[in-house]
């Protein structure tokens, strides 16, 4: 095994004048790391200051990689667990079973045939009656002319609404949105995964 001789601490290149001349084997640039050189040069010198910037970058990289996707993923969780997020796909599971469930009626409003494009569609505005958002008495297929165009078409709704789900059940949900005014309501998440589970499970069952 060659062994290493000691060699004088003596700076070279960028690290020139730095060195204490005492006899080391351990070197980086000619500066003895034992003595203490070395980190002089480091801590001191232009181009050591620049040389440790680059190590702590390189050093520290990948934990600020590793917080910047821990971080990512934090807030994604959140917004799939928000509020927010819950509402949106508790209107699409409801929406879809609405869909499916009148697959080949017509148009609640205006009659139309059947139409694949056809939407699941409010009598009373769901932006207004949010005790009733998720009221499957409340939404029916729609054809997009009439829930786009017309704002729903609110005045046949009306007309076809109690021949669809029968005169009881349209006078009780009158009913529920002539109590709207009174009720201060405010979607709890619970509530929402509850309907979201109610909806995909009807679904199930068409």
């Amino acid at each position: 095994m060659i062994k290493h001789k000691s060699k004088p601490c003596k700076g070279n290149a960028n690290a020139k004048g730095y060195g204490c001349g005492k006899p080391t084997l351990h070197r980086v640039y000619g500066l003895g790391k034992m003595c203490g050189c070395y980190s002089d040069w480091l801590l001191n010198s232009e181009q050591g200051k620049i040389k440790l910037q680059k190590s702590i970058i390189k050093a520290t990289a990948p934990r600020l990689k590793a917080e910047k996707e821990l971080e990512e993923a934090r807030v994604a969780k959140r917004k799939r667990t928000g509020l927010g997020w819950l509402i949106k796909n508790t209107v699409i599971a409801c929406h879809e079973y609405i869909r499916a469930r009148d697959k080949g009626k017509n148009c609640i409003s205006c009659q139309q045939p059947y139409n694949p494009d056809h939407q699941a569609g409010h009598y009373f505005k769901s932006e207004l009656f949010s005790t009733i958002k998720f009221n499957e008495d409340n939404i029916h297929g729609q054809c997009k002319g009439c829930n786009l165009m017309k704002e729903g078409n609110e005045s046949q709704y009306r007309v076809n609404l109690p021949n669809r789900i029968g005169k009881e059940r349209f006078e009780a949900l009158n009913h529920l949105a002539s109590n709207e005014k009174k009720v201060s309501h405010k979607w709890e998440r619970e509530d929402l995964k509850q309907i979201r589970a109610y909806y995909k499970s009807k679904l199930k069952e068409l």
